[in-house]
């Protein structure tokens, strides 16, 4: 999967996501936003951004469950990832025993 960092003001995130100012800074406290170099401005990715937003405004939820829900969210897509690796290994073992495919030595 992409990611696609931006870096954004918080004056800027502030108007095209809808969080204050204070609670950019919040979430930079709790670990779920990055500051960037620059002064006064977040690098992040629009998607995780837009997440933060809907979690915080359309859904009404604390910063502290935001951060929960956060964490929840970076293992499953860890469990993902590794579902995955394993589900080619296991592709490549069964090729392999049935002598019909080459093996593949990759570090997926």
């Amino acid at each position: 999967m992409e990611t696609h960092l931006i870096t954004i003001t918080l004056r800027e995130c502030s108007v095209q996501y809808g969080l204050s100012e204070a609670d950019i800074r919040e979430f930079i406290e709790l670990g779920l936003l990055r500051p960037a170099d620059t002064p006064e401005a977040i690098l992040g990715e629009t998607d995780h951004l837009a997440r933060l937003a809907r979690l915080h405004h359309d859904l009404g939820m604390s910063k502290e469950a935001i951060d929960i829900i956060v964490a929840m969210r970076q293992r499953l897509v860890t469990l993902q990832e590794a579902l995955n690796r394993q589900t080619a290994r296991t592709t490549q073992l069964e090729r392999y025993l049935r002598g019909s495919g080459p093996t593949i030595d990759a570090d997926l």
